[in-house]
This record gives C-alpha cells, sequence and structure tokens, in this order.
C-alpha cells in the first residue's frame, strides 16, 4: 500500500496557495455546481445569462464575473430556440460563447470531450450542461450511482480548475428545506460544491427565491423577478470592500526594499504610513493568503524562528513587480469616506490585538 502523502498544520497555513477563482462573485466558484429548479421555471433563462455575462465580463444578478470562455451543452434545446433566446437578452454577441446541442454522456465521452474543448480554449471558466438528466448513462439512481457519477465531473472540474455548472429538476413536492427537494438522492447534493434551488413564490407570478449554499460560498437567499427575459435581484447588494492588503504592502515595500521584525513592528510601520492599523495576528494569515498576488507584485516573504521568537522577512524585487513600480494605495482625501474604508479593513482582517503567528516550509 502506498504510503499517505500528509501536510503538517504548519505548512499549510503559512505556505502561499493559489485563492479560489470565482467566475460569478460569491456565487459560483472552481468545482461542480447543481441549479434546480421545477420544469419551466426560468432556470435555463438564468443559466443563459450566466453564461453570456461570463463570457462578457458583465455584471450578472448585480455580481461581478470573472471573464472568460463559456461552453454551453443545451442538450433539450435546438439552435433555433437558443438564437431566439441570445436575441432576448443580448444585442451584441461574444466570440467567447460557445453552444453544443449534443454530448456524449458521463463514463469517457463526454470527459474526454471536454478535455479536448478545455485544450482549445485555455480561458474557459464555466461549463453548463443543461440538463444533469441528458449526460447520464444508466437508470439506476441510488445513492452510491449518484455520487458516483457526479464524483467524474467534480473530479473534473478540480483538474481543469473550471466551473461545471448542472441544470437539474426539483421534485413536486414541497420541503422546508429546500435542498431537499433537488430531484434524485442526497448524493447529488452531496458531491457538489454548491447547490442553487429555484422557488417560485407563485406559479406564473415572474418571482423566484434562489437558495444558494455551497463549501466556498456564503449561504444566500436571492430574491429575484423576471425582467423581460432576464431575472434580476430585487433587493440592493451591499458591494463587497475592496481587497486592499496586497496595495498596502506594495507601496510599503516599494520604499523600504527590505523588511525585518515581528509582526507587530511591521504593524506599527502599516500604521504610521496608511493609519490603518491591522491586528498583527492576521498579518502573517494575510501574507500567506496574498501571497500569489504579492508575488506578482515583486513582493516575497519568509516566516523565520530565533531564540524562541518568530519573525518576518519581506524583500522587494522591482524586476518581478507587475505593476512597474507604481503606487498602488488609493489615498482617501475625502474625510467622510475614510471611516468606511477603516470599517472595511476591519471587517476582513478583524479586532483582535493578541498575537499568535507561526512559521514553516514551503508545501512540494
Amino acid at each position: 500500500m502506498n504510503e499517505l502523502k500528509t501536510v503538517s498544520c504548519e505548512q499549510l497555513m503559512t505556505t502561499p496557495l493559489k485563492p479560489i477563482e470565482f467566475c460569478i462573485d460569491g456565487m459560483i466558484s472552481t468545482g461542480l455546481f447543481i441549479l434546480a429548479g421545477a420544469p419551466k421555471v426560468g432556470k435555463s433563462w438564468l443559466a443563459l445569462d450566466m453564461a453570456l455575462s461570463i463570457a462578457k465580463g458583465e455584471k450578472v444578478l448585480g455580481r461581478e464575473t470573472k471573464q472568460g470562455t463559456a461552453l454551453y451543452l443545451c442538450l433539450e434545446d435546438s439552435y433555433t430556440r437558443i438564437q431566439n433566446r441570445l436575441f432576448e437578452l443580448t444585442s451584441e454577441p461574444s466570440n467567447n460563447l460557445h453552444f453544443a446541442i449534443m454530448s456524449g454522456t458521463l463514463g469517457g465521452v463526454l470527459e474526454k470531450q471536454i478535455e479536448t474543448f478545455r485544450s482549445q480554449h485555455t480561458d474557459l471558466k464555466i461549463i453548463i450542461v443543461d440538463t444533469l438528466q441528458k449526460i447520464r448513462s444508466g437508470d439506476d439512481t441510488s445513492y452510491a450511482s449518484d455520487y458516483k457519477e457526479l464524483s467524474v465531473l467534480k473530479n473534473l472540474a478540480d483538474k481543469l480548475r473550471i466551473a461545471i455548472l448542472l441544470v437539474h429538476h426539483t421534485r413536486k413536492c414541497r420541503d422546508n428545506d429546500p435542498f431537499n427537494m433537488i430531484s434524485g438522492t442526497t448524493g447529488i447534493s452531496g458531491c457538489v460544491d454548491g447547490s442553487m434551488v429555484m422557488i417560485e413564490k407563485q406559479r406564473g407570478s415572474g418571482e423566484v427565491t434562489l437558495h444558494c449554499v455551497g463549501r466556498d460560498i456564503e449561504n444566500l437567499e436571492l430574491h429575484l423577478k423576471r425582467n423581460g427575459s432576464r431575472w434580476i435581484v430585487e433587493e440592493n447588494i451591499i458591494p463587497k470592500p475592496r481587497d486592499t492588503f496586497s496595495f498596502m504592502i506594495h507601496d510599503f515595500m516599494l520604499e523600504k526594499k527590505y523588511f525585518k521584525g515581528s509582526a507587530t513592528m511591521l504593524v506599527g510601520e502599516l500604521k504610521m504610513q496608511f493609519g490603518i492599523e491591522i491586528p498583527s495576528n492576521k498579518i502573517t494569515q494575510n501574507l500567506v493568503q496574498h501571497g500569489i498576488e504579492l508575488k506578482g507584485f515583486g513582493v516575497t516573504f519568509e516566516i523565520k524562528r530565533s531564540c524562541g521568537q518568530r519573525f518576518l522577512i519581506l524583500k522587494y524585487d522591482r524586476e518581478s513587480d507587475s505593476s512597474d513600480g507604481c503606487s498602488l494605495w488609493v489615498e482617501i482625501a475625502v474625510t467622510a469616506v475614510t471611516p468606511y474604508l477603516t470599517n472595511a479593513l476591519t471587517m476582513r482582517y478583524g479586532d483582535s490585538d493578541s498575537c499568535c503567528e507561526s512559521d514553516g516550509t514551503a508545501l512540494k
């Protein structure tokens, strides 16, 4: 039996890893997702709008998208119907959005088709399968079968670092938990990284509640209303504060070039330069979580231990700086806006004053 490959807690908490990428901010990330709803509720319209928005890099449901190639497998439609729907949604076509009305099934053929398409479109962000039933290869509806079949797509999404969204149906019976209404066994919802369920307020009302849950997303409950052929969010969406940590570190190192000291010392210098105090116990965490981005800005760091004390070493390399040595921190000139920025940073970095750091070696 092969030996287990393990990673220590220390290594994991001190090694910069590539962050989870969202193709729709806070809703759909890399991985496997389900969009379920009753027949004719409008889930295909929503899925198409998502694909089109990602292809164009435009907002959908009030949320930012990561622009790239989108593939829509509309296996229950014709090209004529797709064309008509596209004209309802936009007057500007996109070369980033591709369609197929036939595909292979799970078990080898579909996986090869997806891998081939991915090799031809390296910026592929999402594949939408409408519907799940059309790609299933057998009639077995047991938990083991559901989980096994979807695991193939889950593994493929992780391997290719893309999102796969499966359009699916809900049961006719109502349930207090909308995710229990997803057709099939709990093997489906157990395997996917996230589930979205559209529950209609009243048949034909043009109003639904979109329930979202997932491993890497916050639980969401969005109230949607039909506006022509597009679903829109009824309530106002509070914009997420911009993450400025990497900008602060970059501009600090732009002047400093080299820093060696404790987290508390770094907090003090950042506060002196930017007027923002980040809790010292969050410095290591944020350096690790922003490590890939900081490296692109020419900033690298190490966490060392000497005489029982932990300290940080930060270095700046001008030739590796993708910003071309320009300042990235945006000064807030209007006094009324400053508290908002301060609160936004406090919400992200916490409010603890205790210091708790760790060191480690890079993951292999």
